[in-house]
């Protein structure tokens, strides 16, 4: 039954589309962009930036590891002779700062995250107008991405008509 279906589904392709292949022919091409982005001048330079951005992060993470991990070595060993207020005191200092731990974990994480777009950036769009460029002077209609992080993404794709007018107009939505 799944090969009929994929016998008629190969038959209409081929004699579906044959008016739409009359008049233009589709041309597919691929990259590896995370190949060319390797190999690219500049890397080096963001790889170092990135690496000294995430090692001033991690150094602040170290020392407030280190000043949690001190004030608990302190509570452990003086909580028998501390008075109840002073325990609590000390609990909720070490519980705050165990919070703020947590939310500098993740806001160094966005903070990293921000840097590689920013840094990135210019290489990445370097790397689309080459793209864009080789594609039309090569008559490709539309060029995927096909690098192992990557999962297949269009990088190129020749102007269009944008129906979404049309659609939104089908099912009666403004």
């Amino acid at each position: 039954m799944k090969k009929l279906l994929v016998i008629v589904l190969a038959l209409f392709c081929c004699f579906g589309f044959t008016d739409v292949n009359a008049q233009k022919s589709v041309k597919i091409g691929h990259i590896d962009s995370e190949s060319l982005f390797a190999i690219m001048p500049g890397r080096d330079s963001i790889q170092q930036a990135l690496q000294d951005f995430y090692g001033t992060l991690e150094k602040q993470m170290v020392a407030m590891q280190q000043e949690y991990q001190t004030k608990v070595t302190d509570f452990q060993q003086n909580e028998a002779s501390m008075s109840d207020i002073i325990r609590e005191t000390k609990v909720r200092e070490i519980s705050d700062l165990q919070n703020r731990i947590e939310e500098f974990q993740q806001l160094a994480q966005q903070r990293l995250q921000e840097k590689q777009t920013e840094l990135t950036q210019p290489l990445v769009d370097k790397i689309k107008a080459a793209v864009a460029a080789v594609a039309k002077e090569n008559g490709y209609s539309y060029i995927f991405d096909y690098s192992e992080q990557s999962v297949q993404t269009l990088l190129y794709a020749e102007p269009t008509d944008d129906i979404l007018p049309l659609v939104k107009a089908k099912l009666g939505l403004k």
